[in-house]
């Protein structure tokens, strides 16, 4: 299990108290070891996929401790313990968090907090176990769970003939079917044994991907996969896209067809999740930019 970052800071201090230099990647790998992590625990990325978290929490872990006085930069991506950081462990400290740095004068100089906003966070910051990219992370995600489910919803009442014109106009900001007007020709046309429409899989039309979109709350089954696998074959097709409101069964997702025929489903949950990707009927509130010290620009 991976530790959060206010678990790393003793460790951290201790990793470095004979007082050489050390490097970024030295020292996470010697925590790594400390910790046991295995891995697939190293390589663990953030939801967000910008970057791994046990690096992350040591970053963090390094912050804190820096704003206590504990270590100091020698150069890009090397630093060593101060003699701040030497006494503070000649106490023999059984563990360092937020709460214990927060009593060190140097900590409460650097930190800069009004006393008003430390009443207010105080408790939160003593117990948490994220650190601020984390935090953040996990607020995107609910937001954009709630707006998965509210957009789902949405879609849910409306109409079979605009979910089907919907889907088609997901798949061409995707980039297929080149342009709305080309594949709004080619949707509801067949009707044929379960196909809603056809949209080309590129902009020179050569090949075509068949679809079947259905509406509804009922559970998918695999018999309904299997009859849409059928209209391909009867159209000669070998690729096609169901998407639909609700959710596909355990059999539907494990079907696997005898011939070339390539099929991919879509639920109501990934159907929300690409709309929002792809921004379809969705639209930007707010922008938030994270930025970290550019280390070139110092360069001498």
């Amino acid at each position: 299990m991976i530790p959060d970052f206010q678990s790393i800071m003793l460790p951290f201090l201790n990793a470095i108290s004979d007082g050489q230099e050390h490097s970024t990647n030295e020292i996470n790998d010697q925590l790594a070891n400390y910790f046991n992590l295995t891995t697939e625990d190293i390589n663990t990325y953030l939801p967000s996929g910008s970057q791994k978290i046990f690096p992350n929490r040591v970053a963090w872990a390094k912050a804190y401790l820096k704003m206590a006085g504990f270590l100091e930069t020698t150069k890009r991506g090397y630093f060593k313990i101060t003699e701040s950081g030497k006494s503070f462990l000649n106490t023999k400290p059984q563990e360092i968090n937020i709460k214990v740095l927060k009593s060190l004068p140097a900590f409460q100089e650097n930190y800069g907090r009004t006393k008003e906003e430390e009443s207010l966070n105080d408790n939160e910051n003593y117990h948490s176990k994220s650190t601020p990219e984390e935090i953040l992370e996990s607020s995107y995600l609910n937001i954009r769970k709630n707006l998965s489910q509210e957009l789902l919803q949405k879609i849910k009442s409306c109409s079979p003939k605009f979910f089907e014109y919907l889907v088609v106009e997901l798949l061409v900001k995707m980039g297929y079917g080149g342009t709305i007007k080309d594949a709004g020709q080619s949707i509801g046309q067949t009707g044929d044994e379960g196909i809603d429409g056809i949209i080309k899989e590129d902009r020179l039309g050569l090949d075509v991907i068949y679809i079947q979109a259905k509406r509804c709350e009922n559970v998918v089954g695999r018999p309904e996969i299997q009859k849409f696998v059928g209209a391909l074959a009867g159209q000669g097709a070998k690729k096609g896209v169901f998407i639909t409101t609700s959710k596909f069964t355990g059999e539907a997702k494990s079907y696997q067809t005898r011939n070339e025929t390539k099929i991919v489903l879509i639920d109501g949950e990934k159907l929300a999740e690409l709309m929002i990707d792809y921004n379809l009927a969705v639209s930007t509130t707010n922008t938030f930019e994270i930025k970290r010290i550019d280390n070139d620009y110092f360069e001498e």
